[in-house]
This record gives structure tokens, C-alpha cells and sequence, in this order.
């Protein structure tokens, strides 16, 4: 090859939107890889949620004495154990994005081409299917120990939607931990500050109205309760009241503040790294 030649490179300029769509298709494979390759990850989705059904059901079960006739726990419980299940999952994100700023894989994909926010939106979205299987696991155990919902298609497909919301909702709050916390410890903590009050003074396992009076109020009005309520309305065959759209008013609330709160932070941080 004649030493004075150059080689001609040619990039193809696509949209900047175009591009951190392809971008962010290509993190959600990566992080839904993540959890088909890592087996103490699939093991946790798959047995956890059907630990948390078995071990409440035997445990709080004295509380259906304390619910309307006609209504068994295991179909009060099932849309609390689903929720939680839900939320406690979603913090996943926080870990998982804890772990590429540590590792520094997220140094390696400052030398791509690739948007910056990709990587927040491949954890995020993967999220989403991680909690279905979840979801389905939890459903079909709770089938087997009896479970009958009264759900017509329609209100399974409201239930489907309030679900993804909810879990999208604690993704971008879990992805702002796992961006402020300096280690994987320190999101573990953050993650349980905040999550177990929220599913547990909430009215997962047992009516708002039998808590103890200075919880009740905090009980009642907090984003949890009324994505329980709306879910177990329409499993159950109960009125929904209210619920049904301060569920949908708080999850699309959390989105549009955690989103770019998430976003600017990790931003921030990166160009620190």
C-alpha cells in the first residue's frame, strides 16, 4: 500500500431521536440478558414472589376475619402481594445501575457513539418484563392455592396498564438511587428505607381501616395503596371508587419528576467518572 494513501471513513448521520431509540433497544437487550444469564437473578424472580404468597397467607391469615363476607385472604391478598412484589423488584434498576457507574462500564460506553441516557432506559424497560414474569409466577401460584378473580378481559387489560405504569414509576425512583448512592450497600438501604414503609403501611395485607389511627391517614392517601385498591377492585368485583385514577394521576406523577431528575443526575455524574 502506497505510504501517502488515506483511507476515506464515511459515518451515516441518522436523527439524534432515531438514534437513542436503537440506542436504548440495545441496553434493554443487554439488561434483559442479564437476567436470563444470571441464575441467582432468575431464581429470585420466579421464587420470591411465590415465598412472599405462601408465607403471608399462612401468617396473616387471622386477618380475613377482619374483612367483608364473602371475600377470603388469599383474594384481599393476591393484589397486595402483587404490588409489593412489583416494588421491591423495581429497585433492581438501583443495583443495576449502582453497578455500571462502580464497575466502570459505563466509562466504556462514553467512547461509543450512543446516547446518554440508554443505559437508565435499558434498566428501566427491562424492569418491566422482569416484574411481568413476576407477576404471571404470582398469579399462576395463587390459581393453584385457589385464587379465582372475577376480572373481565377488559378490566385484565386496565390491570395490565396500571401495573406497567406502577413499575416504570419505581424504576426511574430506583434509577435515582442507584445514580446517589456511592456503593451497592449504600442503594440497598436506600432502596429499603423507602420501599418497605410504603408497602407495609399501606393496604397490602390488611383494610386501611383496621391500622392503628396515626397511620391510617399516611395509609390511605400514598401512591401504593390506591394501585392495591384499583387492582383488587377489579379482581375481586368490588367498587373501585377513586382509586382507579389517583393509581394512574400518582404512578404518571412519579414518572414526569423521576425521569429527568434521573436523567440530569446520571448525566451529571457521568461527566464526573
Amino acid at each position: 500500500m502506497d505510504s501517502k494513501s488515506t483511507v476515506k471513513l464515511e459515518f451515516s448521520k441518522q436523527p439524534k431521536p432515531l438514534l437513542a431509540i436503537k440506542d436504548s433497544l440495545l441496553m434493554v437487550k443487554r439488561s434483559s440478558t442479564h437476567i436470563i444469564r444470571n441464575r441467582d437473578q432468575l431464581i429470585g424472580t420466579f421464587f420470591q414472589p411465590i415465598m412472599f404468597l405462601v408465607l403471608f397467607t399462612a401468617v396473616f391469615n387471622a386477618v380475613g376475619l377482619a374483612l367483608p363476607k364473602g371475600i377470603d385472604y388469599l383474594s384481599f391478598l393476591m393484589a397486595g402481594i402483587i404490588v409489593q412484589t412489583v416494588a421491591f423488584g423495581s429497585t433492581t434498576t438501583s443495583i443495576a445501575v449502582a453497578n455500571d457507574l462502580q464497575r466502570g462500564i459505563v466509562d466504556r460506553f462514553k467512547s461509543l457513539p450512543m446516547s446518554n441516557l440508554a443505559v437508565l432506559n435499558g434498566h428501566v424497560i427491562s424492569d418491566v418484563f422482569r416484574n411481568g414474569i413476576s407477576t404471571i409466577v404470582m398469579l399462576l401460584t395463587g390459581l393453584l392455592f385457589g385464587f379465582r378473580p372475577n376480572a373481565s378481559f377488559s378490566e385484565w387489560l386496565v390491570i395490565i396498564g396500571i401495573l406497567v405504569i406502577f413499575t416504570l414509576a419505581f424504576s426511574w425512583l430506583s434509577a435515582i438511587m442507584g445514580v446517589l448512592a456511592g456503593s451497592v450497600e449504600g442503594v440497598q438501604w436506600m432502596s429499603f428505607l423507602i420501599v418497605f414503609p410504603l408497602t407495609f403501611a399501606s393496604g397490602a395485607f390488611a383494610p386501611t381501616d383496621s391500622l392503628a389511627s396515626w397511620i391510617r391517614p399516611f395509609a390511605e392517601n400514598q401512591p401504593i395503596t390506591h394501585v392495591i385498591e384499583a387492582i383488587r377492585s377489579m379482581m375481586i368485583g368490588t367498587p373501585i371508587g377513586d382509586h382507579g385514577w389517583l393509581a394512574l394521576v400518582w404512578s404518571i406523577g412519579i414518572i414526569v419528576v423521576c425521569m429527568p431528575v434521573a436523567a440530569y443526575l446520571f448525566r451529571k455524574k457521568t461527566i464526573k467518572v
